[in-house]
């Protein structure tokens, strides 16, 4: 196996991305029009996607990130919404997209053309949230898509395995398809809540932060396959597991998850840049196909798809907003009025993504009886006109229409207040179990080591509410920055001296080692990135 290819794409990939974060580009966008480019440049290696890498290798673990940096009570407070995306957009999709695929593609069979509709079906949030973040949607915006998100897939990958059994002629029907769908997607809940518990047992006793990581980098592959192995649903066993891991991580300890964190940013960072510059990659191996197409007629048909899967997705989300309200004197009374500006932004984020990709390319070559497959080469030129076409047309203009909306953004003063009362009380608490503690004389303390845990304490209490008032009106900064910069000043003329101990041979290396490691840990605890 040449491994340089695989080297160069992640190599190339990281350092694209690394560049879109200096850019006003997100970086989805910047790495497709680089694998765009660079899929031309004479000598650059072929670069095919295969379904059987993407779907069981590099989607579990990118739902797992996902899944564990969500909140399963913000996810489980908008449950309506999302269900009605993940399952009934991508339903409706597949129907509304397959139909017209039929009807403007005078040679697609209909069961071909609903396997179509199901492979552009789901949206690809990743580049939708990034966006979200970037220009500071509403939070109930961002929860929904990233709802949307976790669970899209796993109906779109069901769908597509009903459509399919149709169009390759092994007798599906309505019934059987529903069967299977329902089969597919309780199998995979059912498998998350099996293992979810023994999981969650096994890495909290475990001693070693070393082997907890290991065990986390298996879980969402181990997820997966157990599902599919069992014709169920791997991706909502995946996302089972991690929303139940990712809603109770505070009882791992620390060192899990100081190491947990950089290891699952490091991995998902490396695979959505791949994955995003792998669809670029992907023009040279879609052309080669369709050459029996003219350019005008290829072209009309992108055109036509990518109208009706944007159109689509507006004629579900309107309705799916406002019917329930509608109907349902609770949903009123519960919830504010939506406005239609909401819908809009939700409605013009549904940008597809590499699994749609994916799973074109698992479409199979030939039918029952030898027969190829109708027009499968048209099929994966669509597809990745339709991925393309959404990622930069509405990947593009969604961070100025969300700036025309006008719509209100995250209240930082009100989350700040928040976390400052939270703090308060927890501080509280703290205080009084330290008054008990240092009443037994087991614990008794020297008055300047219990100062110096009372003062630690005062300050994390502080420092919140001091984000909340004044600032330096020389450097912008607020006091609890200038304490955190000074801290770091004075960490790192101890590192520069400890170094220089060891170079003058006054400590070995592993001594070194040592207190850097301990001056990492005061850095980390006295410098929390804003990130």
């Amino acid at each position: 196996m040449d491994v340089l290819p695989l080297l160069l794409l992640v190599a190339g990939s990281a350092a694209v991305a690394g560049l879109a974060r200096r850019t006003p580009v997100p970086a989805p966008l910047l790495l497709v029009a680089a694998g765009l480019v660079v899929s031309y440049v004479p000598g650059v290696p072929g670069y095919e996607l295969d379904p059987e890498i993407v779907l069981p290798l590099v989607l579990p673990p990118l739902l797992y990130t996902a899944a564990t940096d969500s909140s399963y009570l913000d996810l489980r407070a908008h449950m309506r919404p999302i269900a009605l995306l993940s399952v009934g957009y991508v339903l409706f999709a597949t129907l509304a997209v397959g139909w017209a695929a039929y009807l403007i593609v005078p040679s697609l069979p209909l069961p071909a053309a609903l396997v179509f509709g199901a492979v552009v079906a789901p949206p690809d949030a990743v580049a939708a949230t990034a966006v979200a973040r970037r220009v500071g949607l509403p939070s109930r915006i961002t929860t929904i898509l990233q709802g949307e998100s976790l669970v899209n897939d796993a109906t779109a990958i069901t769908a597509y395995k009903v459509a399919l059994a149709a169009a390759v002629g092994e007798g599906a029907t309505w019934a059987g398809g529903i069967r299977e769908f329902l089969l597919a997607a309780v199998g995979g809940v059912v498998v998350g809540l099996v293992l979810m518990v023994p999981i969650h047992w096994l890495r909290t006793h475990l001693n070693e932060a070393l082997l907890q990581n290991t065990l986390s980098l298996l879980i969402p592959f181990v997820a997966y396959g157990i599902a599919e192995q069992v014709h169920a649903s791997g991706v909502l066993a995946v996302v089972v597991v991690a929303l139940y891991l990712g809603h109770r991580a505070w009882e791992v300890d620390f060192a899990t998850r100081l190491q947990e964190e950089a290891v699952w940013k490091m991995v998902a960072f490396v695979l959505e840049s791949a994955v995003f510059a792998l669809i670029g990659l992907q023009l040279p191996v879609v052309l080669k196909g369709l050459g029996q197409y003219h350019g005008a007629q290829a072209a009309w048909y992108a055109v036509a798809v990518f109208l009706v899967v944007v159109a689509a997705r507006f004629l579900w989300v309107y309705p799916a907003t406002f019917l329930p309200r509608l109907l349902s004197a609770r949903i009123r009374e519960r919830e504010g009025a939506p406005t239609w500006k909401g819908p809009f932004v939700i409605g013009w984020a549904g940008m597809r993504g590499v699994v749609s990709l994916a799973i074109a390319f698992s479409i199979p070559l030939t039918v029952h009886g030898g027969a190829s497959f109708p027009d499968r080469n048209l099929l994966l030129f669509l597809t990745f006109t339709t991925v393309i076409g959404t990622l930069v047309v509405q990947g593009l203009t969604l961070p100025p229409l969300i700036r025309l909306l006008k719509l209100p953004g995250r209240d930082v003063q009100a989350e700040t207040l928040a976390e400052a009362n939270a703090q308060a009380q927890a501080s509280r608490v703290a205080e009084e179990r330290l008054d008990a503690l240092l009443t037994d004389e087991r614990n008794a303390l020297p008055p300047p080591l219990a100062d110096r845990l009372r003062s630690v304490l005062e300050r994390r209490r502080n420092a919140v509410w001091e984000r909340l008032g004044a600032v330096n009106p020389v450097t912008g900064e607020t006091a609890d920055d200038t304490y955190r910069r000074l801290s770091r000043e004075m960490i790192s003329a101890e590192r520069e001296m400890f170094v220089k101990l060891r170079d003058h041979r006054y400590i070995d290396d592993e001594m070194l080692r040592t207190l850097l490691r301990r001056l990492d840990l005061e850095e980390a605890a006295a410098y929390r990135e804003a990130a």
